[in-house]
C-alpha cells in the first residue's frame, strides 16, 4: 500500500528556515564576541594566532552545531508553550556545540598557543542567550500582547486578602497567559500591609474600600482569598461585596491552602450558604463513628439529599455492611456507583424497596439483621402532600411504623428517624405526619430493646425541593426568581451539618430522645433570594426582579424547633439539644393510628380531622 505523503506545510517551512537564517548568524556572532568579550571589545588587540583558527573553522561549526540543534529538537517544539523541558534541551544543544567548537580549535590551530580557556566559557554564555533569546522571546511577545488585550477586554478583579493564598492566585494570574482576568487593586484589613506590593498590584486599603475601589477600577469580579477566615467575618465582608454587584468567588477552605492546593482552579463561586453568618457544625466524626464500625448499617431512603450523603460517611468508617433501600432506582444507582468507585473494599448492598411494604422490610431484616438503621425515606414536599395526604400518611407514617417494627423484632440497637422542624405545631400534611412519626417511635422506645431516637432540622441547603436549587434554575431563566411572602423566615443548615448532626444523635442515643440543632438565627427567604441574585453578578429589581406569589396551601410564615412543652436539654456538643419526650396515652394512640391506616387506606377524602386528633397542635385551613 503506497504510504501518504504529508502536505507541504509553507508555514512552517517559513518558521524553521528563519530559525536556522537566525541561528546560523547566532553561532557566526558568538564566536567572534566571544573574542571581543576576551580582549574587553577592542578588535586591534585580538591576536591572528587566534582568530585565524576561528575563522577556518566557523563552517564546521555551523553544520555540526546545526545538526545538534537539530537532535536536541530546537526546530521541533512548539515555542509559544516552551517550558523547562525546552530550556533544558536548549541549554543542553549549546553545550554541545561548545564541546565541538573546543575539539575543533585544536585541530585547526596554526600556532602551538591554544585559544583560550575564557573564549569556549564566553562563547556558550554568547550562544545560549542568542538562541534563548530567539527561542522564548515569542513566547514573552506573546504573553505581552495577550495582556495588553486583556487590559482592554479582560475581566477586572479586586483580591480580598493579601496573605499566602492570595499571593498563590495573583502570581498564577499575572502569569498567566490565558486567564482573561486582569487584577486592578487588593483589599486587606491589615494596616502594616496598606500600600505594599503583591507581584506589582497594590494593596489600596481595607474592607470600607471595597466599595469604592469596585467603582473606581471597574471591578467585574471579586475574589475573597482568606481560607482561614471565620464565617462570621466571612458574611461581613460579602455583605460590603454585596452591594458592588460583581460577581463573587472564594477560595473553599484553610486545608486547601495547607496541601498546597491554593490555584485559580480551586476558585468557586460564593454561595449562599457563605452568608448564613454562622459557624458551621462540627463534630469529631472519627469518635462519633466509632460505633458504626463493623457494624451492619441499613440507610432507608439512601438515595436522597440526606440518605446519600449518611451513606457516604458512614462507608469511609469501614462499616462491616452497608445497606442502602430506596424505592427510586435512578437516584440509588448513582450513589452505588460512587461508594464502588471510592471504597472498593466496601461490602455494599443496595435494594430497590418500599419502606410500605411488610412482608419486604420484614425479609430485608431477618435476611440482613442490621445493627443500626437511619430512617431517611420518606415524602417531604409540602406543597405535594397537601394534595395527596393519604399518601403522606402511608409512606410517612405506617412506612416508619414498619421499618421501627420490622427494627424492634428483629434486634436492631439504635433507629434514627430523621424528622423535620415542621413538626412542631404543623400547618401542613408533612409536618403533622412527621409529628405522628415521632411520637411512634417514642412509644416503641418504652416496649423494646431497641434504642428509638428522632432527628429534627430545618431546612436543608441545596437538598432536593430545596428553595435555593429553584431561585437558581429562575436566575437562569431571566427571572422572575418566586417568593411566598415577603417576610416569611426559615432555619437553615448544610447538608454535612444535616449528617453530622444525626450521626452524632446514633452516638448519644440512650433511647425517646428528639434530638434538635442550635441553627442560629432564622433566615428571611427574601434576603435568600435577593443575595443569590447579586452574588450571580444581577442587580435585583432591575436585571432579575421578585415576585411574590403568596403562600402556599400549609406553608407558615415561621418555623419553630421544639413545642413549648418539650423544653430544652443540653448535650455534650453545646450547638445539639434534647427536647424532653411527652407522654402519650399510648392505648388511644394506638387505637387511632389503627383508624388512620384504614381512613389511609379507604383513601379518606378528608383524613385531616383525624389526624388533627392524634396531633391537638397541628392546624389547617378548611377548604371552603
Amino acid at each position: 500500500m503506497e504510504r501518504k505523503k504529508k502536505p507541504f506545510n509553507a508555514k512552517l517551512f517559513y518558521r524553521r528556515t528563519c530559525l536556522i537564517i537566525y541561528d546560523i548568524i547566532s553561532i557566526i556572532f558568538s564566536g567572534y564576541m566571544a573574542l571581543l568579550i576576551r580582549y574587553e571589545f577592542r578588535m586591534d588587540d585580538i591576536p591572528e594566532h587566534f582568530m585565524e583558527p576561528v575563522t577556518r573553522f566557523l563552517p564546521v561549526n555551523i553544520v555540526l552545531t546545526l545538526f545538534i540543534f537539530y537532535l536536541f529538537r530546537l526546530y521541533h517544539s512548539l515555542w509559544a508553550f516552551a517550558g523547562e523541558t525546552e530550556l533544558q534541551n536548549l541549554v543542553m544543544a549549546c553545550v554541545g556545540s561548545a564541546v565541538v567548537n573546543a575539539v575543533g580549535l585544536q585541530f585547526v590551530k596554526i600556532t602551538q598557543q591554544p585559544v583560550p580557556k575564557s573564549y569556549y566559557i564566553q562563547y556558550l554564555f554568547v550562544l545560549i542567550t542568542m538562541i534563548f533569546a530567539s527561542r522564548f522571546s515569542y513566547r514573552f511577545l506573546r504573553s505581552l500582547k495577550h495582556k495588553q488585550q486583556n487590559k482592554k477586554n479582560g475581566i477586572s478583579v479586586m483580591v480580598i486578602g493579601a496573605g499566602e493564598a492570595a499571593n498563590v492566585i495573583i502570581k498564577e494570574i499575572v502569569n498567566s497567559n490565558f486567564s482573561t482576568m486582569v487584577i486592578r487593586c487588593i483589599i486587606d484589613d491589615d494596616k502594616g500591609k496598606w500600600g505594599s506590593y503583591i507581584q506589582g498590584i497594590k494593596v489600596l486599603g481595607g474592607r470600607e474600600k471595597i466599595i469604592e475601589c469596585a467603582d473606581i477600577y471597574e471591578i467585574d469580579e471579586i475574589i475573597v482569598a482568606m481560607p482561614s477566615i471565620s464565617r462570621s467575618e466571612l458574611r461581613k465582608i460579602l455583605e460590603i461585596c454585596k452591594e458592588t454587584s460583581c460577581k463573587l468567588r472564594a477560595l473553599p477552605g484553610m486545608y486547601q491552602l495547607v496541601n498546597g492546593e491554593v490555584n485559580v482552579s480551586k476558585l468557586r463561586d460564593v454561595e449562599v450558604e457563605d452568608l448564613l453568618g454562622r459557624e458551621p457544625i462540627t463534630v469529631d466524626m472519627d469518635s462519633i463513628l466509632g460505633y458504626v464500625q463493623n457494624k451492619v448499617v441499613l440507610v432507608t431512603g439512601g438515595g436522597g439529599s440526606i440518605g446519600s450523603e449518611l451513606c457516604r460517611q458512614i462507608a469511609s468508617h469501614r462499616p462491616r455492611q452497608l445497606i442502602i433501600l430506596d424505592i427510586y432506582e435512578n437516584n440509588v444507582y448513582d450513589v452505588q456507583q460512587e461508594l464502588k468507585r471510592r471504597y472498593p473494599e466496601l461490602k455494599l448492598v443496595v435494594l430497590i424497596a418500599s419502606v410500605r411494604n411488610t412482608n419486604r422490610m420484614n425479609w430485608i431484616f431477618e435476611n440482613y439483621r442490621p445493627d443500626i438503621v437511619y430512617h431517611a425515606a420518606a415524602h417531604k414536599h409540602v406543597p405535594l402532600m397537601e394534595d395527596s395526604p393519604n399518601e403522606a400518611v402511608k409512606n410517612n407514617v405506617f412506612g416508619t411504623w414498619k421499618t421501627a417494627q420490622a427494627s424492634a423484632f428483629y434486634g436492631v440497637k439504635r433507629f434514627v428517624l430523621i424528622s423535620t422542624d415542621k413538626a412542631v405545631n404543623p400547618t401542613n400534611i408533612m409536618g403533622a405526619s412527621k409529628r405522628i412519626c415521632e411520637m411512634i417511635i417514642q412509644t416503641f422506645n418504652n416496649h423494646y430493646e431497641t434504642e428509638f431516637v428522632a432527628v429534627r432540622f430545618g431546612n436543608v441547603l441545596g437538598s432536593n425541593g430545596s428553595v435555593i436549587p429553584l431561585f437558581r434554575k429562575q436566575i437562569m431563566a431571566g427571572g422572575p426568581v418566586t417568593v411566598t411572602h415577603p417576610d416569611i423566615i426559615r432555619y437553615f443548615m448544610t447538608i454535612p451539618e444535616a449528617v453530622s448532626l444525626v450521626l452524632q444523635a446514633g452516638a448519644y442515643a440512650k433511647g425517646g430522645e428528639i434530638f434538635v440543632l442550635d441553627m442560629g438565627e432564622p433566615v428571611k427567604i427574601l434576603d435568600l433570594a435577593q443575595n443569590l441574585i447579586r452574588l450571580s453578578g444581577y442587580r435585583v429589581g432591575e436585571d432579575i426582579r421578585i415576585e411574590f406569589t403568596g403562600l402556599r396551601p400549609g406553608e407558615k410564615l415561621y418555623e419553630e424547633l421544639l413545642m413549648d412543652e418539650e423544653g430544652m436539654k443540653e448535650t455534650a456538643n453545646r450547638l445539639i439539644h434534647i427536647g424532653k419526650p411527652i407522654e402519650i396515652n399510648e392505648t388511644e394512640f394506638f387505637i387511632q393510628l389503627k383508624n388512620l391506616k384504614e381512613a389511609s387506606r379507604n383513601e379518606s377524602r378528608d383524613i385531616r380531622p383525624m389526624i388533627r386528633a392524634i396531633v391537638p397542635t397541628y392546624t389547617y385551613t378548611t377548604e371552603t
